[in-house]
């Protein structure tokens, strides 16, 4: 969002990003006292079941900033609209979502000397802002643990897993995710990334979400392939397209948006 040298290591623990467009994070944080600001807005097509809902849009804004030993602040908040078909009332609901708060830290980077990953954990609580009754909010807190691992196959290839556990709550974001109020939900997706040069990033990914609790109706898988093009120092354009199966993802999808880092695009 190579690994053959200490000085190729020092490049990755301070430029890597959240690897937009992917859904599976990145175990990288934001350096201390730097600010990082990313947005995408993606557009999907909705599983039949979800019907009279047909697609929904979802314009996220996402502020990191960097924190002392290797921790990172985030907070993120989308912007909704879901469209149904003719019969329903309202035609369309729009508005903002729920709103998520986290903290990301670094504990382990990865060595080249080393089979041991690069490895993070994030705890996030999502306040229930979004309005429930038209469905841009799940209504609940939801209360999840993402732990995130790395290692770099070659220079220019990586492969990101990432395992987390939803406490309480729902993966929901309006109609797409997994709804429930009770139980666990268990969460897990894989990306591997090869740059293909210093402006060009290129993967693909698997992305999904099960519910052990037979009372729980959705569950969650998803295939993305995309990347990140950098336009300049601090600054990167990320497009991807998106299908799944299952009543909690997209039937087809498609997300662009940017990030950008500060001061460095500025100083630029």
């Amino acid at each position: 969002m190579r690994a053959r040298s200490p000085l190729l290591l020092l490049l990755f623990t301070t430029c890597l990003r959240a690897q937009l467009p992917f859904y599976t994070d990145d175990p990288s944080v934001t350096e201390k006292g730097k600010w990082h600001f990313e947005f995408f807005n993606e557009i999907d097509a909705l599983q039949s079941p979800l019907y009279p809902n047909l697609r929904q849009n979802t314009a996220n804004y996402k502020i990191n900033y960097g924190l002392p030993h290797n921790l990172e602040l985030d907070l993120d908040s989308p912007y909704l609209a879901i469209y149904r078909d003719l019969i329903a009332s309202p035609r369309t609901s729009t508005g903002i979502g729920d709103t998520n708060l986290g903290v990301k830290w670094n504990f382990h980077n990865e060595s080249p000397n080393s089979r041991i990953p690069a490895l993070s954990a994030s705890f996030y609580v999502e306040f229930p802002t979004g309005d429930s009754k038209n469905d841009l909010g799940s209504g609940l807190a939801d209360y999840w643990l993402n732990i995130i691992y790395q290692k770099h196959l070659t220079e220019k290839i990586r492969v990101t897993a990432n395992t987390g556990v939803l406490f309480a709550g729902n993966t929901s974001t309006g109609v797409v995710g997994i709804t429930t109020t009770r139980g666990r939900v268990y969460t897990g997706g894989l990306s591997l990334l090869r740059e293909f040069n210093p402006r060009w990033t290129l993967g693909v990914e698997a992305y999904g979400g099960y519910a052990p609790d037979a009372g729980i109706p959705r569950s969650q898988l998803q295939f993305m392939g995309g990347g990140v093009v950098q336009i300049r120092k601090g600054f990167g354009f990320v497009f991807g397209l998106l299908g799944g199966k299952y009543i909690g993802s997209p039937r087809i999808g498609g997300q662009v948006g940017f990030s950008v880092d500060f001061p460095d695009i500025v100083q630029h």
